[in-house]
Formats: structure tokens, C-alpha cells, sequence
């Protein structure tokens, strides 16, 4: 599925992150102009094609993650990542709010050496300007196998927005993203 989306939109470039539970990530990413398609998913573990309650045992060693398909032309890489640290907190292992345990790891699989050196500019930037009291977590690999996650995970913020986790954590982290990055909104989502 993930490669598809590349074959037939050759311009596109592709960011894969992890912050905490995929959903929120999902909600934020997919408001984006330049990006195409977002597909959360599961990376960085030990089981070939984990599902979801396997990721909650938290014994695949895989991350909640996000696949984003964007054109760098209209958004950047290094914007995405602005983004991604401001809607989860890096500096905690393990963990985003109540959301415990490896899958939720702050975690950026990069998909080639440039997309790896401007994920450390951008946590060396952070650290030196001291924007967290606690030091920057956050993983950087080179990106593994990426597997999509069930198809009731997709598009869960669009689909279940009156559901209670939503309502109490992704709506915050939404609303985050739209007061202080207002002009990367899609105009369809302003």
C-alpha cells in the first residue's frame, strides 16, 4: 500500500514518525498542504507483520507511527518535523500523557541521509535554544520495515471525532498544531 502511493505520485517524498499514540499524529499530519496521504502504522519492532494487540503487549519492540506522503515543493521536511515537536513531548521515554509503554516512543525513521542530518539539526537547535527543561529522547534510524496498521485505525480523528480519546487527547493536540502553524493548513481545512 505505502509503495503505491509513491509509485503513482512521483514527486512525493516520504517523513515517518513516532510520537505517542498515531491517531493524534494522523489528525495533524493529514491537515497539511503538500501532503497526499497519511498511514499509520507500525515500525522499528522484532515481528514481521505485527498487529495492533501484539503492539500493546509491547513485547514486538515495534512504535505507533505515522507514514506521511508529502511534496516537498509546498511542504518541507524540516516543517514536518517542527510540527512533530511541537505536538508530543520528545523528552519523555516512552510515554505521551497516559499513553505508556515502547509503542509510543518519540521516534523519526528517516528515509535517507538528509532527511537523517536535518532530524539532528533540528534536535541540536531545540537543545541549544534549552525550549525543554528535560533533554530531547527522541530516536532517529534510518527507517525499517513499515507496516500499515489495521484499517480501523485510518483516518480514526476524521472518522470517530466524538470518541473520548479523541475528544480528550487529539482534539488538544489539533488544536495545538492549527494555532501556531496556521499557514500550513490546507485552505480545505481552514
Amino acid at each position: 500500500m505505502n509503495e503505491t502511493i509513491l509509485k503513482n505520485h512521483q514527486t512525493l517524498e516520504r517523513a515517518t514518525l513516532g510520537g505517542g499514540c498515531f491517531w493524534c499524529l494522523e489528525a495533524v499530519y493529514q491537515q497539511i498542504s503538500g501532503v497526499s496521504a497519511v498511514v499509520s502504522g507500525y515500525a522499528g519492532g522484532v515481528m514481521p507483520n505485527p498487529d495492533y494487540d501484539s503492539i500493546c503487549s509491547g513485547q514486538t519492540g515495534h512504535a505507533e507511527i505515522v507514514d506521511i506522503y508529502f511534496d516537498p515543493a509546498i511542504v518541507s521536511y524540516r516543517d514536518l518535523l517542527e510540527i512533530f515537536f511541537v505536538i508530543h513531548d520528545p523528552t519523555t521515554l516512552n510515554y505521551q500523557g497516559n499513553d505508556r509503554g515502547i509503542q509510543y516512543r518519540s521516534v523519526i525513521f528517516t528515509h535517507g541521509d538528509s532527511q537523517t542530518a536535518t532530524a539532528h539539526e533540528i534536535v541540536k537547535e531545540l537543545e541549544d535554544a534549552k525550549i525543554y527543561s528535560n533533554p530531547i529522547v527522541t530516536q532517529i534510524d534510518m527507517a525499517p520495515v513499515i507496516y500499515p496498521a489495521e484499517e480501523y485505525h485510518q483516518n480514526y480523528f476524521r472518522q470517530h471525532p466524538g470518541q473520548g480519546y479523541c475528544m480528550a487527547v487529539v482534539a488538544p493536540k489539533l488544536a495545538k498544531f492549527r494555532a501556531k502553524f496556521q499557514s500550513l493548513i490546507a485552505p480545505e481545512f481552514r
